[in-house]
């Protein structure tokens, strides 16, 4: 998600300390992980009815409106910000588009609760990149420790040596690796290119929900998608799941956090979902969710704390 990049991009920025005791926003921190959580089983209801591209528009789309509103509400548009549109296609596409068809497809083809498991690594891979291609990243022997859990516990999901395992899996798996990295990718270009720029990021949000909503809307055949209204677990779940919550609602809820207690921990909600995840795919879909499964989110889980933790 593009929180990702606004977090990573602006991993400095300091804590207020008046508003860190404050209800408010620690109760923002959680239901924004919680939204988060959920996204994967609405991926999965609404894939028995509708495409990974007509999911994909959806989601976007219905995120752009609220964004939208917020945007105009604060006043952060600008003509003046149209001269950049070519990093935001840039953005749209690997922060929005691609990132979400992605996981679409890796959710697909994954019991939903290891699904949320791999999207954990999102930092591991973000910070790998930003290694790759950022010089003033240094990689030091913590961080180094940390990707290694990391993809230890990316690589235990998987089981790619397990001869019983459904190559689905496997597939499953890269599908979500890839999403990872267009969204890594999404932050070293933004990072070089987009934070010099100091655009706001409910503007910055709004034009690459937009962007994304508009080239999925020339790349995607809705043939069949009124399947989805003889389902309303899978169309609220697409509507209100995934558009106006997941993705809208998010970004805000997800603004609102880091004004109020900083970047760094707002990030942290992105320690929520997997383990929301794993227990809806158990409780709700009856997932069978292993031993092992959960030793492997707990190494992505620590993977990502060494790579958060400043000293």
């Amino acid at each position: 998600m593009i929180h990702a990049i606004i977090e990573l991009a602006t991993s400095n920025s300091e804590l207020n300390p008046t508003r860190r005791n404050s209800f408010g926003p620690l109760l923002a921190f959680w239901i924004l992980g919680l939204v988060w959580g959920t996204n994967f089983i609405f991926m999965k209801w609404a894939l028995v009815h509708l495409t990974p591209f007509q999911i994909v528009f959806f989601r976007l789309f219905l995120g752009f409106i609220p964004v939208l509103l917020y945007a105009l509400v604060t006043r952060q548009l600008d003509l003046s910000h149209l001269k950049y549109i070519g990093h935001f296609l840039v953005m749209s596409n690997l922060a929005a588009a691609v990132y979400y068809y992605l996981f679409v497809k890796g959710t697909g083809l994954l019991p939903s609760g290891i699904a949320g498991a791999v999207s954990g690594a999102i930092p591991l891979f973000a910070f790998i990149l930003s290694v790759i291609f950022i010089p003033e990243e240094k990689l030091t022997r913590r961080k180094a420790t940390g990707i290694l859990l990391g993809l230890l516990g990316v690589l235990i999901v998987a089981r790619p040596f397990e001869s019983h395992l459904s190559s689905e899996t496997g597939e499953g798996v890269l599908y979500l690796i890839l999403g990872s990295l267009s969204i890594g990718a999404s932050f070293v270009y933004a990072r070089r290119f987009i934070t010099p720029l100091n655009i706001p990021s409910g503007a910055l949000t709004t034009y690459q929900l937009g962007l994304a909503s508009l080239l999925m809307l020339f790349v995607t055949d809705f043939s069949g998608v009124d399947q989805i209204l003889t389902d309303h677990y899978a169309l609220v779940g697409l509507v209100l799941g995934l558009g106006l919550l997941g993705t809208g609602l998010a970004f805000i809820l997800y603004y609102y956090v880091v004004a109020q207690l900083g970047a760094t921990t707002a990030s942290s909600a992105t320690y929520i979902p997997p383990v929301v995840a794993l227990i809806i795919g158990v409780l709700l879909l009856d997932e069978t969710i292993t031993a092992l499964d959960w030793l492997a989110t707990g190494f992505i889980f620590a993977g990502v704390i060494l790579l958060r933790k400043k000293t």
